[in-house]
């Protein structure tokens, strides 16, 4: 896993995501701030995990997004207020799953 917090995302960061993103993502980016983003590279079934993870630890809003290697990895966006990203984060990177 490889993840990054984005705080105050300039406007050619969120243009990024933009393209990277459907567009019903779009209209809840457009919606709603995001005062940061949070970015992890991860397995696919660690994506619905960690996804899961960050929305019952915080009120963020997460999606995969496009363009990366979809059968090993991929990478999911944490989108929100800084501190809510942050706690979520912090609940993926303390709730890394064990190998069973």
């Amino acid at each position: 896993m490889n993840a990054r917090i984005i705080n105050s995302p300039q406007n050619g960061v969120m243009d990024m995501l933009q393209r990277r993103v459907s567009p019903q993502v779009r209209k809840w980016v457009e919606a709603h701030p995001v005062s940061a983003m949070g970015l992890v590279q991860t397995s696919v079934p660690d994506l619905f995990y960690f996804a899961d993870v960050a929305e019952k630890a915080a009120d963020v809003f997460t999606v995969e997004l496009n363009g990366t290697c979809p059968q090993t990895t991929t990478t999911l966006a944490v989108l929100g207020e800084t501190s809510a990203v942050r706690a979520a984060m912090e609940a993926i990177e303390a709730g890394q799953p064990t190998v069973f």
